[in-house]
């Protein structure tokens, strides 16, 4: 594998922040690849080469903020990462999953606009859905995990966030899509 170029990283590190930036004064509206690459200080080429499009800039900027998470489930201790039970680790996933959230709704609002069409071949998605439908699976398996993992995600949804979210409970999202997956996992009283 070849090692990325200095200026290769320093580029990608200026987009990703540029981006962020924008993102903060004006909203994903004002995300667009020339003000990005503007703001970076480098050409619209670059942007392009390295990212694709829009969708694909928001998508990395994403995955930059999700990086701890997913190296948390696949290499970290328990509860993120194996040795817990299933709903140990599914409460600790969701407790982080929205964290990140609620840190970053405005970038979920542009990306679920801008990765409309994609939005399921998302990486960052992807991965969530997949650990999601395994602890599912592995604590209720008479259910359709697949289903569930997808149901959960689709409340991570920046607008939903930010309205849910206020100053006096800023974790109000966090702690109701929580009590919402244990309350599908309990069982039904025969």
């Amino acid at each position: 594998m070849t090692e990325q170029r200095a200026d290769a990283i320093r580029n990608r590190r200026a987009v990703l922040d540029a981006a962020e930036q924008l993102l903060a004064e004006g909203g994903g509206e004002h995300v667009s690849l020339d003000r990005v690459a503007a703001r970076a200080g480098v050409g619209k080429g670059t942007v392009f080469r390295r990212f694709g499009n829009r969708a694909g800039l928001l998508q990395a900027l994403l995955a930059e903020r999700s990086r701890e998470l997913r190296e948390a489930i696949t290499n970290g201790p328990p509860p993120l990462g194996a040795g817990a039970p299933a709903r140990e680790r599914l409460s600790a996933f969701l407790e982080r999953l929205g964290a990140i959230a609620e840190g970053n709704a405005v970038l979920l609002s542009a990306h679920d606009q801008a990765c409309a069409e994609d939005k399921y071949r998302d990486p960052s998605y992807q991965a969530w859905h997949r650990h999601l439908r395994a602890l599912f699976a592995d604590e209720r398996p008479d259910l359709d995990a697949d289903f569930l993992a997808h149901a959960i995600l689709a409340v991570f949804d920046g607008d939903l966030i930010r309205h849910t979210t206020s100053p006096e409970d800023p974790r109000h999202f966090t702690r109701s899509v929580q009590r919402m997956a244990t309350a599908l996992l309990e069982r039904a009283p025969n």
